[in-house]
């Protein structure tokens, strides 16, 4: 079976980075190319090929059996394990982290479209989301519905050239949050501001609850590619992120 690998400066099996302060942020097509498409389902698990099947669009298929490849394979690479017998446990609210091979190796996944991303830490839990930027219709309505007041008044003055890539910063460091926490849709998206918009750096505002939450997270803009925007959110400051993009090679 032809082998999906990395690119050269990829982490070698075993090697225990990323450490310290070290964020290790990976982007990857899921659109492989022909000759490795229809062998990735082989190193899915049977659920995974289950799940998969449940499907109705072959696209949307085929772009969750290259998710779940990624993700395994580059797993693997860190833990210097067989990306195969990887075996995945699930929070409450879906979050999913390594059963028990990793240590303290803690990852997180997002996709949209095309493209997907793998953000992996040591020690610290971590959320990660990406969404392609398109055309929202009645984009003030949705944002209504999960801002807060202090970021609609935000959103509502900005100009209108720039709301839409606005919208889907605020979006992204919202969700990175959520996931960060493992939280889910347990606790509402207006409950929380962030910063968005031209200018303004990703930050935490504040929580309801909870006046201290904000200055213990760190929030970090991600440019991938051309037409999405991105985010991370994980404990503590000072981290550094280090991105590589996937390629799909076949193996000799």
């Amino acid at each position: 079976m032809p082998l999906a690998v990395t690119p050269a400066d990829a982490p070698g099996r075993g090697d225990r980075s990323p450490s310290g302060d070290m964020v290790d942020v990976w982007s990857a097509s899921l659109e492989p190319p022909a000759p490795l498409d229809a062998h990735l389902a082989g190193y899915l698990s049977p659920d995974e090929r289950g799940r998969a099947d449940r499907f109705v669009f072959p696209r949307d298929r085929d772009r969750f059996i290259a998710g779940r490849a990624f993700l395994r394979l580059l797993l693997a690479q860190y833990l210097g394990a067989e990306p195969r017998g990887l075996r995945f446990r699930y929070g409450s609210n879906g979050k999913p982290g390594l059963a028990d091979e990793g240590g303290d190796l803690h990852f997180n996944l997002a996709h949209s479209g095309p493209l997907a991303v793998c953000a992996l830490a040591r020690g610290r839990e971590l959320g990660v989301d990406l969404e392609q930027i398109r055309p929202i219709r009645d984009a003030e309505g949705v944002a209504r519905s999960v801002f807060s007041p202090r970021e609609m008044a935000r959103f509502e003055s900005l100009p209108e050239t720039a709301r839409q890539r606005a919208f889907y910063e605020a979006w992204t460091r919202k969700e990175a949050f959520l996931k960060a926490l493992g939280d889910g849709l347990a606790r509402p998206l207006d409950s929380f501001d962030v910063t968005f918009g031209p200018s303004e750096a990703p930050r935490l505002l504040q929580t309801l609850g909870d006046p201290d939450e904000a200055r213990r997270f760190s929030l970090h803009a991600l440019e991938l590619e051309a037409g999405y925007v991105g985010a991370i959110a994980i404990p503590g400051d000072g981290w550094h992120l280090r991105h590589a993009r996937w390629r799909w090679v076949e193996g000799r």
